[in-house]
């Protein structure tokens, strides 16, 4: 082979290894499809600062919320599929796929997995004057003895603590009204208040009432117990085997993103996601660590689908 002709073989090769090496060579823009504050807000900024030091480029977090995040997830839909426009999905990602007839994009075909960033558990949570159950049984017989008059609340109508607890109404039977509310805090208020008899919700949102005594936890929608609250039993373990339900936050990108970007974003927010001062201060708001690779990550959305939209058909929620 002549000179010129290695010298053009080389040329091939370092050009198509250079995407790899240089990516990201700008600014990388991180989608948050929520108004800022809360965890999505902290998940984001903690992570894409670090990242950002390990690329040598910053990410951009830009706040794009509404429409239960598909004003964000949509704005990165029609985004170029070059990986420098990247969003934080939340569980609605998935939900809002069938609760929302008229989705302007397809979450299982327009995007491409990078990584699952956090998972946080819900707690079945209620309050004793109208629950008086000792354990997570006495609270589904109680649930059976009087169908039909347990209130529950939730944030709002196909919230992923209404349709928790929804999916956990098709595995076990029971009863129960749904009384939807424009967020969080007001239906926390309601059942301290003992206007609802019961919730699925944050363990960060309620126990400070838990300990104060006025709100007794019963089960974990989790896997496994959380290790502030060790005695509470998981909803599994209670005898509902095929049940799990979590918040979550994870990255992913436009489906045409090339598949050696997406492995750089996936390697490298992992690798920040799990260095000591990110983690440490994402567990710190009871976030359990993931960090998965791309393929893991479409597994996990492949079951959440299964499992959402389950869910979605059987409480007939539609979001107009």
């Amino acid at each position: 082979m002549s000179r010129i002709a290695l010298a053009a073989a080389a040329a091939l090769v370092y050009a198509a290894g250079a995407p790899a090496q240089t990516f990201p060579s700008k600014p990388v823009r991180f989608i948050v499809p929520f108004a800022p504050g809360g965890q999505s807000d902290v998940v984001a900024r903690t992570v894409g600062q670090k990242a950002g030091e390990r690329w040598g480029q910053p990410v951009v977090v830009e706040n794009k919320p509404g429409a239960a995040t598909t004003i964000g997830a949509d704005f990165v839909a029609k985004s170029p599929a070059d990986g420098y426009t990247i969003l934080l999905a939340p569980a609605p990602f998935v939900i809002t796929q069938y609760a929302y007839p008229k989705l302007p994009y397809d979450s299982r075909r327009d995007f491409t997995p990078v990584t699952l960033l956090v998972t946080n558990p819900l707690v079945v949570t209620v309050n004793p004057a109208k629950v008086a159950a000792k354990s997570f049984q006495d609270f589904v017989a109680t649930a059976k003895r009087e169908p039909g008059k347990l209130h529950y609340g939730s944030p709002g109508n196909g919230s992923l603590p209404h349709l928790a607890t929804e999916l956990f109404r098709l595995r076990s039977g029971i009863d129960v009204v749904h009384v939807p509310y424009k967020g969080g805090a007001p239906a926390i208020v309601d059942l301290v208040g003992g206007q609802i008899a019961f919730l699925f919700a944050s363990p960060l949102e309620v126990m400070p009432h838990v300990k104060a005594g006025k709100l007794t936890v019963l089960g974990v929608t989790s896997a496994k117990r959380l290790p502030y609250w060790p005695e509470v039993p998981t909803v599994i373990e209670s005898g509902y085997p095929d049940y799990e339900a979590l918040a979550w936050f994870g990255v992913v990108a436009p489906a045409a993103t090339p598949r050696d970007a997406v492995a750089k974003l996936s390697a490298d927010i992992v690798a920040a996601l799990k260095s000591p001062d990110v983690s440490e201060k994402l567990a710190a708001q009871g976030a359990e660590i993931a960090g998965t690779t791309p393929e893991e990550f479409g597994q996990f959305l492949a079951r959440e689908h299964a499992r959402w939209s389950e869910a979605v058909k059987a409480a007939n929620v539609r979001v107009e």
